[in-house]
């Protein structure tokens, strides 16, 4: 049984006997078990039940007879008939994650943590393929982690890189593998990064008087060892605060935690924009570092001095089980259901993958006049943009003349899409639907990342 503070003196009524001999001169046994009252037992001597506290009294684990037993074997015997439970109450304040029962502590306590995809399990827009940080900041690994660069075809980011075997409870993590010995000017900033929406935060309170204290844990493994950099930064980058971490050995996976109280100044957003934004440095100049451990001004995603691993060739960097929760402690990391890690990805890209027909109507017989309506899953977070796969176009609408020859994005919603399907050449039936099959193994990617 698991307790919440102090654990209770007694538990259960447990039933047995205690055998002892009498010698004519002993009067105090020790009892097997501590007992309450001596309405907690039945004495028994040369088989004559002793009458409680004239006979005998107890104390704790010892019975004390007023006279001695007579000499005999297993003459006295002690039957234990209840066993009283005490109950404690903790003091205020006293119980914390860190006193609970290991059993308690290993329980999830579903959406305290504000990271989405912090095991690196879906990567909807590669597969597990690598991809290249570029200057754009615009390139994403597995979903919700983003590639800042200051300098293209410095690293690249891969589910799973190396293939090397995650911690324990975890299946994929995120790997950066340095692709050059790159030398950081003091304007130069190499960051993974994960931006929060604000509604996800908004019960922190940061930018006011009763901003609350965050605790940051993930596992983390390098090729290099020393004290690495991060840093929490609010959407306008106006507020950072810069934190750093030891990676001890190399290529070992090591448990890192980073507890952060909360900003009370600047302006951190509580809507549908971005709200936290979390950063793990890979090699950044002075310009965009500063000490660690307390609040600056400006964008500083790492701390001074952390370790670059931009500038190692083949240095590598793999971290999952990303957690950020309210409190000052790191508790055990919160699982979710596949289904919902993805959902939770979808509000901010997804891909819709066609059907072997779909439906395209024909507004009129120009060649742009035909419109393909998408209806998304899971509402996005903001009107979406469209990518289309290259092998949408070249392919027929049955019944209509000529091949599709682009598509565009005319209008969209959180759960719609109308995209344009310009054909090659007029013709159909104006107000009509007809159907496209060459669309089946073809997708339209739609992001509203923040």
């Amino acid at each position: 049984m698991s307790y919440i503070g102090s654990t209770p003196t007694t538990q259960s009524f447990i039933a047995g006997t205690d055998y002892f001999n009498g010698n004519g001169s002993t009067t105090a046994f020790t009892l097997s078990r501590p007992v309450v009252s001596v309405n907690d037992i039945q004495a028994v001597v040369n088989n004559v039940v002793q009458v409680p506290n004239d006979a005998y009294n107890v104390s704790g684990n010892t019975i004390t007879f007023t006279s001695a037993p007579s000499s005999g074997t297993g003459n006295v015997y002690v039957r234990y008939l209840s066993t009283t439970t005490q109950s404690i109450t903790p003091s205020q304040n006293t119980v914390s994650y860190s006193t609970w029962n290991s059993n308690l502590q290993n329980q999830t306590f579903a959406f305290k943590n504000r990271i989405i995809n912090g095991d690196m399990t879906i990567d909807q827009r590669n597969n597990g393929a690598s991809v290249t940080a570029n200057t754009t900041n615009t390139v994403f690994s597995v979903d919700r982690w983003k590639l800042y660069a200051t300098q293209n075809n410095r690293y690249t980011a891969q589910q799973n890189a190396g293939s090397v075997t995650p911690p324990a409870g975890f299946t994929n993590y995120l790997g950066i593998t340095s692709s050059s010995a790159y030398s950081i000017t003091n304007a130069d900033y190499f960051d993974v990064v994960h931006q929060i929406e604000g509604f996800n935060v908004a019960d922190l309170g940061w930018g006011t008087v009763n901003a609350q204290t965050v605790t940051l844990s993930f596992w983390v493994r390098s090729s290099l060892t020393g004290t690495f950099g991060g840093g929490f930064t609010n959407s306008s980058y106006a507020r950072s605060y810069p934190f750093s971490y030891t990676i001890n050995a190399a290529n070992t996976w090591e448990y890192k935690t980073i507890t952060v109280a909360g900003d009370t100044t600047g302006t951190w957003l509580t809507n549908q924009n971005r709200g936290i934004e979390i950063s793990f440095g890979l090699g950044n100049g002075s310009d965009n570092s500063a000490t660690a451990g307390s609040w600056t001004s400006g964008w500083k995603p790492s701390s001074t001095g952390a370790v670059s691993v931009v500038g190692t060739n083949g240095a590598t960097f793999y971290i999952t089980g990303v957690q950020l929760e309210k409190g000052t402690a790191a508790t055990s990391y919160d699982y979710l259901p596949y289904s919902t890690e993805l959902q939770l990805c979808q509000r901010y890209y997804q891909v819709f993958y066609p059907a072997a027909q779909e439906l395209i109507y024909n507004e009129d017989n120009g060649a742009p006049s035909k419109f393909w309506q998408l209806y998304l899953p899971v509402p996005m977070r903001a009107t979406p943009t469209a990518t289309y796969s290259s092998g949408m176009t070249g392919g027929t609408v049955v019944g209509l003349p000529g091949t599709v020859s682009s598509l565009s994005l005319t209008s969209a919603s959180v759960n719609r899409v109308s995209t344009r399907v310009t054909m090659s050449t007029g013709g159909g039936s104006a107000n009509l639907v007809y159907h496209c099959d060459s669309f089946a193994n073809d997708s339209v990617g739609l992001s509203s990342e923040l």
